[in-house]
């Protein structure tokens, strides 16, 4: 941590809000309280809303109208949550920043704790998802799976049971302000930079209000972005499979032409050609698709487009 001198440290929260006008104002007496409890720091709350279409921005504003602590930002459309977050981080100026999601499923109680461990000398602190109340049998298992596999498929890149709520040292999250990746996964990030980390279970409770955002197709297309963006798995993966059939081709081309030889091979198997035919085109297709996916992303490196975009601010 830096060193300060006497005056307080101060503490940034950050929350990215997408139409989470049920939700918001019970975030911001919930922060309070804690503000409340520790006495030794200052803070301020960057309230990020990102593209909302209902009135998050109108209920955030009036928040800040009542406590300039907490600031907003206004981004043009919906940048996704590693936009929002990503917001959030570039306008904080804290000693250390918490994120915290805005529909209140992370206990805020648990910002105690982080400031604890940041005091002994975390400089990376994260939740660790215990227990999820409001998952059904078959979204937990499915959940189960999507941390196995981005833990198993990107190198322990992707802590089990970890997303982005978390305190970061303002080294660290400065550091990661200055990646400009435009395919942002930020928990990936946030565990490739390292430094001294640790992680806090709690239970994840139930939203305040309001409907979740996570619905099958968001997580699906979130977990394909993390796994081609930390790991290469998926050209290993062609590669592997490729040599394979190649070395089963050359093995029936052997066994064919000595059939061929002794037996001769009159017109038969026609489903069979056409099956292994398509097997192989259907491969081949495959492997176009996970080629392309990383041009694309290549693409949209070369673009440069920003990961976000400020429309109104208030009280920076």
């Amino acid at each position: 941590m830096n060193d300060v001198g006497s005056r307080k440290r101060l503490i940034s929260v950050v929350t990215s809000a997408f139409n989470e006008d049920t939700c918001i104002d019970a975030l911001a007496d919930a922060l309070k309280k804690v503000f409340h409890k520790e006495p030794a720091y200052d803070f301020e709350v960057v309230i990020v809303d990102n593209g909302s279409s209902d009135m998050t921005y109108d209920k955030a504003a009036e928040i800040h109208k009542n406590d300039p602590r907490f600031k907003v930002l206004r981004l043009t459309r919906n940048f996704y949550i590693d936009g929002g977050i990503s917001a959030g981080y570039a306008h904080c100026s804290g000693d250390a920043a918490i994120y915290i999601a805005a529909d209140l499923q992370e206990p805020v109680e648990l910002i105690h704790d982080f400031l604890r461990k940041w005091e002994e000398g975390y400089v990376n602190v994260y939740g660790v998802i215990r227990e999820r109340k409001d998952f059904s049998k078959l979204r937990y298992f499915n959940s189960k799976l999507f941390y196995e596999v981005l833990y198993r498929f990107t190198g322990g890149s992707f802590i089990k049971n970890v997303a982005d709520f978390r305190l970061m040292d303002r080294e660290l999250y400065k550091t990661l302000n200055k990646m400009e990746e435009r395919n942002r996964i930020l928990r990936g990030l946030v565990s490739w930079m390292g430094g001294k980390s640790i992680g806090i279970p709690y239970d994840r409770k139930d939203r305040v209000a309001g409907k979740t955002k996570a619905d099958t197709r968001s997580v699906v297309i979130f977990a394909l972005k993390a796994l081609f963006n930390f790991s290469y798995v998926p050209l290993v993966f062609t590669t592997v499979i490729g040599c394979a059939l190649s070395g089963l081709s050359f093995f029936m081309l052997f066994v064919w032409s000595i059939k061929f030889m002794f037996w001769g091979v009159p017109f038969k198997g026609y489903g069979t050609i056409m099956g292994v035919m398509l097997l192989l085109f259907g491969f081949v297709f495959i492997m176009l698709g996970i080629m392309g996916k990383y041009i694309s992303m290549i693409f949209d490196e070369v673009k440069a487009r920003p990961n976000f975009i400020v429309q109104d601010k208030l009280g920076f």
